[in-house]
């Protein structure tokens, strides 16, 4: 169910609050360009400045406005194991197809304290689970052996990896073999997590370019790698330029160009700098998405 180009998606906002119009435009926009599904109140959604009310409203409408068609895998992570609980049955309630749960940051579990974490939320819920491990963001790297441990269990499903690591991915596929899904945490290295035996990527960039990496993805995955490589080239300089700031500042302006919601952040997120905004155009006109 969960392979190719999933959408990390931004959650608009004007004038401080949430832009629900906006949003239920953006979500069937994404499934009309080819997007493979759609992850809302991820880290690009900035779930962080989110309240609890609004963050769970952001699931509904996803998943309403999604009317089955790609499926919706939730954000639902937490560095406090009761509250990913109760985030992941909502999301499972409202009829989420799975939830992205990521490793606890600032309080650094142990191995063991990350294999209870998961397991307790496991046993709350009867959809899938993707782990999702991000040591950049949350210190903690999840180990190959913890993650074959949970594998285990009946709900965990499989990874975003967005480790940086490479051979991480065959590592991986070696423990847990290739029904347990890699899903790649970082557009640049999709490419080779895919020739490593991925299946698919929970993107940034297909929030501004959705038809294009959605055929990027479905080449690597018809192995028709040659043609992958073409949209890289494509591709790569608006990967970089997306994060010249902290994400999502730079897929928000993008998306302002194109018409589809404001560049409006919440503290302690701020909108991207001229400089970036030149950068993205730039790479936006290399993609061929603008003229």
């Amino acid at each position: 169910m969960f392979k190719g180009s999933i959408t990390a998606l931004v959650t608009p906002v004007r004038d401080g609050a949430l832009d629900e119009a906006a949003f239920r435009g953006f979500v069937d926009w994404q499934i009309e360009e080819g997007s493979h599904g759609l992850v809302p109140v991820g880290t690009t959604g900035e779930s962080p400045t989110l309240t609890h009310a609004e963050h769970k409203r952001v699931v509904e409408i996803c998943i309403d406005a999604a009317g089955g068609r790609v499926p919706v895998i939730a954000g639902a992570g937490s560095n406090n194991t009761a509250e990913a609980i109760e985030l992941a049955q909502h999301a499972e309630k409202a009829g989420a197809d799975g939830v992205l749960v990521v490793t606890p940051y600032y309080n650094k579990p142990s191995q063991e304290g990350l294999y209870q974490h998961y397991k307790a939320i496991n046993d709350a819920i009867g959809i899938p689970i993707i782990i999702y491990n991000i040591p950049p963001r949350s210190v903690i790297d999840m180990s190959v052996e913890t993650m074959a441990r949970l594998f285990e269990l009946k709900n965990i499903a499989g990874v975003k990896d967005a480790t940086g690591k490479i051979d991480r991915i065959s590592t991986q596929r070696e423990a847990m073999g290739p029904e347990f899904i890699q899903l790649s945490g970082d557009d640049g290295t999709a490419l080779a997590v895919m020739a490593h035996g991925g299946h698919g990527c929970i993107s940034v960039t297909s929030n501004v370019a959705p038809k294009m990496v959605s055929e990027f993805l479905e080449a690597c995955m018809a192995g028709d790698y040659p043609r992958a490589l073409g949209y890289q080239d494509r591709l790569m300089p608006l990967h970089k330029a997306l994060f010249l700031e902290p994400n999502p500042a730079g897929a928000k302006y993008a998306l302002s160009i194109l018409g589809k919601m404001t560049d409006d952040m919440r503290l302690p997120m701020v909108k991207a700098s001229d400089a970036t905004k030149a950068e993205i155009r730039s790479a936006m006109v290399h993609a061929g998405l603008i003229n």
